[in-house]
């Protein structure tokens, strides 16, 4: 019998959710669990590969139907059960997701309502005083991404070359842009929103903190000791910096979009 080779969601989930409780009865690519992260309660989610996934194209990790659907129902089953709590708990989205489910049964079922679902779960706890935070891992693309993590008030990456972010894979953004993908790699070079490495997404202000790991599927003890560390400290930041996520435009590559923002709002005001 040929052992599963474990995805990074998997790997990650486990290490962040030892000695936690796994929340059960859920569709078997997204794994949930309840625990306590520095002596406070906390909820891990995280989409993993299903093989056995009742939609084909959901199959290796991606945000499809069900995924969608119950990622925002783990959500918001934590604001609901925190609704009077003075102290909401933290949720941590562990994530790597290479793509959301495309095809047509998909698009026939509404799998942009699933993924908007999802996404508004997670804005909604943020809002609700939830600290959200994104532990990327593996690849966080498309809108999966933005279903699963990207609504965080603090994002986490590793310094990874298989970590990647973007809103198109490079096939797609070449056919797109009538470029080859070598052509496609060469303009990303020069900017920074087009590139796919982890290094130049972190010009652009919304990553919380870069960590460096030797081997995200195979981490040494101080490894993960410094991640677990950096992703309490996050939560206490997000604790004390309130719902807004305008600590993501403090970067330079971020001024044309701080711009536009203030001349919105003066226009609005107007």
């Amino acid at each position: 019998m040929v052992e599963k080779k474990l995805s990074r969601g998997d790997i990650w989930f486990d290490i962040m959710t030892e000695g936690y409780t796994v929340r059960t009865g859920q569709c078997a690519s997204v794994r949930v669990a309840d625990g306590e992260l520095d002596g406070k309660a906390a909820r891990v989610i995280a989409v993993v590969p299903d093989s056995d996934n009742q939609y084909p194209r959901a199959a290796r990790g991606e945000v499809g139907l069900l995924e969608g659907w119950t990622l925002g129902k783990v959500v918001a089953e934590a604001v609901e059960q925190d609704r009077d709590k003075a102290e909401k708990r933290a949720i941590i989205a562990v994530i790597d997701v290479p793509s959301q489910a495309y095809g047509r049964r998909e698009e026939a079922f509404g799998i942009h309502l699933a993924l908007s679902a999802a996404a508004g779960a997670y804005a909604t706890a943020r809002l609700a005083g939830h600290p959200v935070i994104g532990l990327i891992v593996g690849k966080a693309m498309s809108g999966a991404f933005l279903a699963h993590g990207y609504q965080a008030n603090r994002l986490i990456a590793f310094n990874d070359k298989e970590v990647l972010i973007h809103a198109m894979g490079k096939a797609s953004a070449a056919r797109i842009t009538k470029r080859t993908v070598d052509s496609l790699e060469e303009l990303a070079s020069t900017i920074p929103p087009m590139a796919y490495d982890i290094s130049n997404y972190a010009t652009l202000g919304l990553l919380e903190n870069l960590l460096d790991i030797a081997d995200p599927s195979s981490p040494t003890q101080a490894e993960i000791n410094l991640v677990v560390e950096t992703v309490k400290q996050a939560v206490v930041t997000a604790r004390n910096h309130g719902t807004s996520l305008d600590n993501r435009l403090g970067s330079p590559n971020r001024a044309g979009t701080v711009l536009v923002r203030r001349m919105m709002r003066e226009q609005w005001a107007a």
